[in-house]
């Protein structure tokens, strides 16, 4: 992920904010719809991350994995060179190695979203005001 400009991840990071069907539009219509993919996999569309798994974006599928804490996708990161990635999702998870990983790298654009990502999560599982019974 390391590749994309800031300007995009931030793009890709409002995806996760209340109007962020328009970020999403953007990133698909820009070149970008590997970005949009990663954003509707995170949110729970698994025909998202069978996209990304059909066109060659296997690394990014993984951080969906990774944030679901499967151990193989972790795996697969490492031994690929995806250390970013690992990182990214390990710092959604809210793992403090991860972050300071990436904070010693200087990458704290994957910060900024990972804290964005975890907020969305957050309120989409835990709000008690969306549980229904």
């Amino acid at each position: 992920m390391i590749h994309y400009p800031t300007k995009i991840l931030m793009a890709f990071g409002c995806t996760f904010e209340p109007e962020g069907d328009e970020f999403f539009e953007w990133l698909m219509r820009n070149g970008y719809p590997e970005l949009g993919a990663l954003s509707q996999t995170i949110q729970g569309d698994t025909k998202a991350k069978d996209w990304l798994m059909e066109h060659g974006f296997p690394h990014l599928a993984a951080i969906d994995s990774v944030i679901d804490k499967e151990p193989k996708a972790e795996e697969w990161l490492i031994k690929n060179h995806f250390e970013v990635n690992l990182a990214f999702a390990k710092a959604i998870n809210r793992d403090d190695d991860a972050i300071e990983w990436l904070a010693k790298k200087e990458l704290q654009v994957f910060i900024i979203l990972a804290d964005k990502i975890r907020k969305y999560l957050d309120d989409k599982y835990l709000n008690f005001h969306k549980i229904h019974f």
